[in-house]
C-alpha cells in the first residue's frame, strides 16, 4: 500500500518525508519550496509541469521505502 497518494499536498509530502526532496528534483518539479506547495497536489503540481503522475508517485514511495527495507 502506498503511503503517499497523488492527492496530498507537495507540502506535506515534503515535510512528513524529506527524503521526497530529491525525487521531486529528479522528476523536474522544483516548485516544493514555494507558496503554493502547501496547497498544490502531487498530481496537480505534476500536471502543471508535464510530468508522469504515476511515475513520481511511485518513485515518491520508493524513497520512503527505501530506509525501512534497509532497517529489516
Amino acid at each position: 500500500m502506498d503511503v503517499i497518494t497523488r492527492d496530498m499536498t507537495i507540502g506535506h509530502v515534503v515535510e512528513t518525508y524529506p527524503q521526497t526532496v530529491e525525487v521531486f528534483l529528479r522528476h523536474g518539479l522544483m516548485c516544493f519550496g514555494c507558496a503554493v506547495a502547501r496547497f498544490e497536489n502531487v498530481e496537480q503540481g505534476a500536471m502543471a509541469h508535464g510530468i508522469d503522475v504515476q511515475a513520481l508517485v511511485r518513485d515518491l514511495n520508493a524513497a520512503v521505502a527505501a530506509p525501512a527495507a534497509a532497517a529489516a
